[in-house]
């Protein structure tokens, strides 16, 4: 019997992937579940598993664009599991020993072939004419080959050469390779220019001493981990602060939709996680109504998720803000973009000892710096401002303004 596998669909509004690589070859035989391939769609990678035993045919190539539906390979499931096949170590080495043998005869073909070329006293030698000429443009005949008999420098090699302008570099590697974008690669570029040129994108920068914040970890993030197997983070309160800066500046929680405004009485906040296929932003669903190790635990499940490739469309679509920490790669400083079709994103970064005034005297603390990227077709400046510095308020004093002045409570100690 042979069974026709179609693309399933990943997600709403979704109508075609992409064959990003094939894990199988053609006339391999697949057992029932075995992962065959990688697509792209415009928002995930995702495996897409045999759906029976058997041996398959390819209909697709990879980089192939195939609708939501189509037929992308053939599974003839009467067909007998082949004995003795090679197991994954005899294929791993023979791929080995395959590529060692391209590199031979790749180093092969690159060896430097017998110079034809007859050798005289001529070679190399200007004519009386060349040698004239030469002398006047302050070349050395030694650095110009001959055209003439034996290779004899003529007068006409003389006037077409030019003067040195220094020894060249040589031996470095100047190759180059050009790969395919991936459909989400694609897809996050198309977003990310559109956000660009379709908003009118402002950002707005503050500090925050982050003091506060580091005591409270500092007190209570062993105990914090012991009792609820997460890491107490910045993200909880970052994710808490802007929870209260959204309620208190409602026109950030909102988007445009055509010539309406869409404000949000609840706080679905993604967060930027670098995977292996690129950025991609899974969302904290109602924030509001998580405590510190909720958000935690919460940030723990996506960002694994995320690395290891199982994140769903569903669990990357419909976040009302978007928040960024560009500070885990270094960044001192930067304006990111928005996150279309939310109207704002903060951006978090690296924590660095600087020194602040504190009651007229100079003192050391930790700082971060955040910025606030939001569109002005909404968002006023008066509200960005006032949002970023509600955030600013609520990171330097959490324990009042986030914690209600009960810290184990908060922490759920």
């Amino acid at each position: 019997m042979i069974l026709e596998m179609k693309v399933p669909s990943p997600g709403e509004s979704i109508t075609e992937v992409e064959i990003a690589e094939w894990l199988v070859e053609d006339g391999d035989y697949v057992e029932k579940d075995q992962a065959i391939a990688e697509v792209d769609s415009d928002k995930a990678t995702l495996e897409l598993p045999a759906e029976a035993s058997g041996t398959i045919t390819l209909k697709a190539e990879v980089g192939d664009a195939v609708e939501v539906g189509a037929v992308v390979c053939l599974i003839d499931t009467g067909a007998a599991k082949p004995e003795g096949a090679s197991s994954d170590a005899d294929k791993a080495s023979a791929d080995s020993a395959k590529k060692e043998e391209v590199k031979e005869e790749v180093k092969a073909e690159k060896e430097p072939q017998a110079s034809q070329t007859k050798e005289t006293y001529a070679t190399g030698a200007a004519s009386p004419a060349a040698k004239k000429i030469l002398a006047e443009k302050g070349i050395d005949a030694s650095s110009i080959s001959g055209t003439g008999r034996d290779g004899r420098i003529t007068k006409s090699d003389a006037m077409n050469a030019k003067p040195s302008m220094g020894s060249p570099v040589t031996g470095g590697n100047r190759g180059e390779k050009r790969s395919k974008l991936s459909m989400l690669r694609r897809k996050v570029a198309e977003r990310l220019v559109s956000a660009k040129n379709e908003t009118a994108m402002l950002t707005t920068f503050n500090e925050v001493d982050m003091s506060a914040i580091f005591e409270l970890r500092n007190q209570y993030k062993e105990d914090f981990k012991l009792r609820h197997g997460v890491s107490l983070g910045f993200m909880s309160f970052f994710t808490r602060a802007v929870v209260r800066a959204l309620e208190m500046y409602p026109a950030v929680n909102s988007m445009i939709d055509g010539k309406e405004m869409i404000s949000y009485d609840f706080c679905d906040i993604s967060i930027a996680v670098s995977g292996p296929k690129g950025l991609m932003v899974p969302v904290i669903r109602n924030a509001e109504n998580l405590s510190f190790r909720g958000i935690e635990a919460e940030v723990k499940r996506l960002a694994i998720r995320a690395r290891e490739g199982e994140i769903t469309v569903d669990e990357m679509t419909g976040g009302t803000f978007t928040i960024t920490n560009g500070g885990v790669f270094g960044s001192m400083l930067s304006t990111p973009i928005i996150n279309p079709p939310q109207s704002a994103i903060l951006g978090m970064h690296n924590i660095v000892e600087r020194p602040v005034a504190r009651d007229g005297a100079i003192a050391i603390a930790p700082i971060m710096y955040v910025a606030l990227s939001y569109d002005h077709r909404i968002i006023d400046g008066k509200e960005s401002v006032g949002f970023l510095v509600a955030v600013k308020e609520a990171l330097e004093n959490p324990v009042e303004l986030l914690m209600d002045n009960d810290v184990k409570r908060a922490l759920e100690m």
